[in-house]
């Protein structure tokens, strides 16, 4: 063998082992949780190849570091979508972790728990506290990944994005232990077909999962990030499809305006088709979201 292609063997090797490491997203025990006998996490692999995990009560963060060559120093916490019901691990988390590798961005899949009040006291705030531990733990330990503090962002799609979208809207809202006062405010947002709004003519599957089926008007308007945000919150960028029927295309137009409102930079990409989860690869297009999606984070200075 060559010198260069043991080099390239070796490369691989390095980054695999990366991508497998696993983080507890809580080093004691998980907050607000209870015991339920035999409930245990699941994990399906469908025809369409889609890793879907359900039941999940032990949050994790799975690390892809950018490879040294390539690493600017940026970082993302992805969250899987579906419905707060499943989470889609792979097409809506670790393949997108290795595209954001591509382009020397570190990536943390958010394996978040999934509401219930079978192993929840109050599952109200729970992902929430997930989503906060998460952007705690990387900021906390920046250094050690070769990320920068200032430039950690945080992705979602479709329920995942409504979980990014509240931290991006309540990331002041101080729901776990932080006792060095690491701020937890994410650098900036990507919602890829995102579930915004929990009033009643915009989307309620989702809401109905982690709320109940008639939550107070109080708490639909605190998890409705379009109502929430102010000229602090941070940039976003959007991606939606017009004929979305399961979550509409007015979830991410609210927001995108609201946030234009508040001069908040944002980026906005609306395919005519593809419908809802379409990951990485609308096929009704030739357009590819990622790319514009890398040339904004190169237009706010993350990249």
């Amino acid at each position: 063998m060559t010198r260069s292609f043991l080099s390239i063997l070796f490369f691989m090797a390095a980054t695999y082992t990366q991508a497998q490491q696993i983080i507890p997203l809580y080093p004691d025990s998980v907050p607000g949780s209870k015991y339920a006998k035999n409930y245990q996490e699941v994990s399906e692999t469908g025809k369409d190849g889609i890793i879907r995990i359900s039941k999940v009560s032990i949050p994790t963060l799975m690390v892809f570091e950018a490879p040294a060559a390539l690493a600017n120093g940026a970082a993302v916490i992805i969250c899987p979508g579906g419905g707060y019901g499943i989470l889609a691990y792979n097409h809506e988390g670790t393949e997108v972790a290795k595209r954001f590798n591509e382009i020397g961005i570190t990536a943390f899949v958010l394996k978040y728990r999934l509401p219930s009040d079978e192993i929840m006291v109050d599952k109200t705030y729970a992902l929430l506290q997930d989503a906060e531990q998460a952007i705690y733990l990387v900021r906390k330990n920046a250094k050690q990944y070769g990320v920068k503090p200032n430039k950690i962002g945080i992705m979602g799609f479709s329920a995942g994005g409504h979980l990014a979208s509240t931290l991006l809207a309540h990331y002041n809202d101080v729901k776990i232990k932080d006792a060095e006062k690491i701020n937890l405010r994410p650098d900036f947002g990507a919602l890829i077909y995102p579930v915004i709004s929990f009033e009643q003519s915009i989307h309620t599957g989702t809401m109905k999962n982690l709320l109940g089926a008639n939550p107070p008007e109080s708490l639909k308007k605190y998890f409705s990030a379009d109502q929430q945000v102010n000229k602090k919150t941070p940039p976003v960028f959007f991606v939606h499809a017009r004929d979305d029927q399961s979550v509409p295309v007015q979830n991410s137009v609210l927001m995108n305006e609201a946030l234009k409102k508040q001069k908040v930079r944002t980026g906005l990409y609306l395919y005519a088709n593809g419908g809802h989860g379409f990951g990485l690869h609308n096929k009704t297009s030739d357009v590819d979201w990622f790319n514009l999606l890398r040339d904004w984070l190169k237009s706010i200075s993350i990249i």
